[in-house]
């Protein structure tokens, strides 16, 4: 080999080093912002699950609402049915 021909690969191997370099960089700079994304999401995600459980609960308090409600009511029927009930002779 000549030495102007060692140089070449020389020259190419560092070309490639550096590009390497450089994409290792792009790589940690995408990795860090894919990081960052994925905690806002998570952090979106957690004020979702923590909503629709406050959306649950008072839901399951309304239901039971309305069932007292409805026991009420039919308690009140009853009572009137027995207040105004013909009295057979």
């Amino acid at each position: 080999m000549e030495p102007n021909e060692e140089g070449k690969a020389e020259k190419k191997f560092k070309n490639f080093g550096k590009r390497v370099d450089d994409f290792l960089v792009e790589v940690n700079e995408a990795s860090e912002r894919l990081r960052q994304e994925f905690e806002v999401k998570l952090e979106e995600l957690k004020v979702s699950a923590e909503n629709f459980r406050k959306e649950a609960e008072n839901s399951e308090r309304w239901k039971e609402v309305e069932e007292n409600l409805k026991k009420a009511g039919d308690e009140l029927g009853n009572a009137f049915k027995a207040a105004f009930k013909k009295k057979n002779p």
